[in-house]
């Protein structure tokens, strides 16, 4: 398991940081500082009240918690949203509720997970055409349901 620094800001004092809640999770919960209802089929902004300080050739992906998907229809709708290693700005987590009821964030909930990893770049050549390969252009659910 390679581990790599995150610097934290708290731009809140009452924001808390985020942590692994066991030894082997991939993500860190992350938590709301305000307290929003959100109507169904509304989206809305919840602040975290941090901002991150990334290493180089690393981004954070803002996940959705699968308790909050499964038990309330809440999800993260940008999902996952790209936390790039330059931003310095607050870490804002968009939540979309697919629920027939409003739902209420209160302040100190988790309400989304945030997963470091590596960041590969990609080198653009353009071609005239691509090597062939038995799949070909087939696509958009081409192998079945």
């Amino acid at each position: 398991m390679q581990k790599v620094k995150i610097k934290i800001l708290r731009l809140v004092d009452s924001a808390s940081l985020p942590k692994y809640e066991h030894e082997d999770d991939s993500g860190l919960d992350l938590f709301a500082i305000e307290e929003r209802e959100i109507p169904p089929g509304e989206a809305m902004l919840i602040g975290t009240g941090i901002s991150v300080e990334l290493p180089q050739g690393t981004e954070a992906q803002i996940r959705p918690r699968s308790g909050l998907a499964l038990k309330h229809s809440i999800t993260v709708l940008n999902t996952p949203g790209t936390v790039d290693a330059g931003y310095r700005g607050e870490i804002g987590v968009i939540l979309i509720n697919h629920s027939k009821h409003s739902f209420k964030v209160l302040k100190g909930m988790k309400i989304a997970q945030m997963v470091v990893a590596p960041v590969i770049r990609a080198e653009i050549e353009e071609v005239d055409s691509l090597s062939e390969t038995l799949r070909g252009e087939g696509g958009f659910g081409s192998t079945g349901v």
